[in-house]
């Protein structure tokens, strides 16, 4: 690949901070074209604002176009087209479900974020950009839940502690939580919006199942919304063919997860040790899909 050739650098559908921020920075350094598969939510929004940063271009079909992926690499979470386009390369820190004909470079890592990754690789390329050491702090900081995710590793704390002084941020836990709370109030938003603003399909030995995940800081406005979650799952269950769908209601501060789903209630028996009341379960301590929520079901599955 030629420095300016046009390559779009592009995280997942339903982009979050760390896809955004690691597609800006990226294609920052490599000199390609940062895209978003999607709008961006609040959280994401908050932090391009708070480094000055303009918003990707949003690529909603990448058919006949040159392609990086980061922050995933399932065939259900790429942009539509994805089939039709040629990937070059992947960056990533989750399970690898990937076939490709051709050889590519693919960089993987049990890191709690992909802008862990690349801060890493490219350290010096960033310690003299403020902006781009922000977003990459920003996007730790958002995929660990401000290091309490179970993904967070220690490498993770040393590079934000790095980073942060380089983007000239003295207090890296404040920042954290004024990250997360420019999206977790959900009492304006839909519960559609709520559900699909993060919502991932998975493929499960060929049950397709879906998990989204909302992060909150008030229980109490979820509690009071159960009859519309419950609708809402079973509406998207029916109209796309899911074997099971899930909905992580992650309270933040209170650090667990109340799992609503429309599923076999047995799925979320065997794999939580817990039995449901009313197609929902409360899960303390859970706080990643990627690893507290997807491995267990998965393995009830297969």
């Amino acid at each position: 690949m030629k420095r300016g050739e046009e390559v779009f650098v592009i995280g997942h559908k339903n982009p979050d901070t760390d896809s955004v921020v690691s597609a800006i920075v990226y294609a920052g350094i490599r000199g390609f074209l940062p895209a978003a598969a999607g709008e961006i939510n609040k959280e994401t929004a908050f932090t391009l604002d708070y480094f000055k940063v303009p918003k990707p271009e949003i690529l909603t079909n990448a058919e006949g176009k040159k392609l990086i992926l980061v922050d995933h690499n399932e065939a259900s979470q790429r942009v539509d087209g994805c089939d039709k386009a040629e990937i070059l390369e992947i960056i990533d820190h989750h399970r690898l479900d990937f076939s490709c004909s051709l050889p590519i470079y693919i960089h993987n890592e049990p890191l709690g974020a992909t802008a862990t990754i690349i801060a890493k690789k490219y350290a010096a390329e960033i310690k003299d950009n403020p902006e781009w050491a922000g977003l990459l702090l920003a996007g730790i900081l958002s995929d660990t839940v401000v290091f309490k995710s179970p993904t967070t590793t220690e490498e993770d704390k040393t590079i934000a502690s790095e980073l942060a002084l380089v983007a000239g941020i003295s207090d890296i836990i404040d920042f954290g939580i004024e990250i997360k709370k420019a999206n977790a109030n959900i009492r304006n938003k839909t519960i559609s919006e709520i559900i699909n603003a993060d919502f991932k399909d998975f493929d499960f030995s060929g049950k397709k199942i879906g998990i989204s995940q909302a992060e909150i800081i008030d229980s109490a406005e979820i509690y009071e919304r159960k009859k519309e979650i419950a609708s809402e799952l079973k509406s998207i269950r029916e109209k796309g063919g899911y074997a099971g769908v899930f909905f992580m209601a992650t309270d933040i501060m209170k650090e667990g997860t109340e799992l609503f789903f429309d599923a076999d209630p047995a799925i979320v028996e065997k794999a939580f040790a817990k039995r449901p009341e009313n197609n929902s379960v409360y899960l303390e301590g859970v706080m990643s899909r990627k690893k507290q929520i997807v491995p267990p079901i998965e393995a009830i599955l297969n």
